[in-house]
Order: structure tokens, then C-alpha cells, then sequence
């Protein structure tokens, strides 16, 4: 029985842009970069050290070459955050793509943000 979300892979086409895009200007933490001896690499980034869910960003042209029948494609991906304005005009300042900031039906407010590859993301308020 499955009891908790692990990890979920986004695969990228520059790998070192993709680390510096979620650490210096989304926040995240390097947990780990690991790599199996022949060419391939991974890097596992999070929110904090002690996430339950982490990122893992793969090479998209080396996945696709080992592993064509799989979909490549961006996940979408749903963030929370407690301090969603903070967090928008932090991301804004940083010349991240940010969409308007929308406000739900159910009160709560939501945006969405791309990395440096136009893979789109989003945000929702959760205290």
C-alpha cells in the first residue's frame, strides 16, 4: 500500500540551469546530487532538508536515449505556501515568469510560475 508521496521527476534539458532556477530563486535545498557511473545525473532538491516530497531533476536527452517509451513530459505541480504574497513578489523581483494572482472560489489565492524552460507551476495559499 502506497502511504506518502516520495519523489517526482522533472525532466530538464540543462540540468546546472534547472538547480540554480529551483535554489537561488524558488528556495529550494540541494539534498543530494547522485549520479550511476556512466554519464547519467540527478539532483534532489526540496523546500527544506526535512520535506517529505522532494524534486528530482533528470537529463531529459539522456532519459530519453535509455528510456524512450517514457513520457518526458512536465508534471503539473500544485505548491503550497503560508506566505503566498511574500513569496510572489519575491519571485517577481527575480524576474520569474509569474502569472496574475488569482482568487479562488473557495477564498483561497493561487498564481503560477515558470522555470528558465517555460515548465509552468503553481501556488496556492495554505496556512
Amino acid at each position: 500500500m502506497i502511504n506518502r508521496v516520495g519523489q517526482i521527476m522533472i525532466y530538464v534539458n540543462n540540468q546546472a540551469e534547472a538547480v540554480k532556477f529551483w535554489t537561488k530563486k524558488v528556495g529550494f535545498v540541494l539534498i543530494a546530487e547522485q549520479g550511476d557511473g556512466q554519464g547519467m545525473r540527478w539532483f534532489e532538491l526540496a523546500p527544506t532538508k526535512d520535506s517529505e516530497t522532494s524534486i528530482v531533476l533528470h537529463n531529459k536527452e539522456l532519459v530519453a536515449k535509455f528510456q524512450p517509451e517514457l513520457n518526458l513530459g512536465t508534471p503539473s505541480l500544485l505548491f503550497f505556501s503560508d506566505r503566498l504574497d511574500e513569496l510572489y513578489q519575491d519571485l517577481s523581483a527575480k524576474n520569474v515568469t509569474v502569472g496574475e494572482m488569482v482568487n479562488m472560489p473557495t477564498g483561497e489565492k493561487v498564481f503560477n510560475f515558470a522555470d528558465d524552460e517555460q515548465n509552468y507551476f503553481a501556488v496556492v495559499e495554505k496556512r
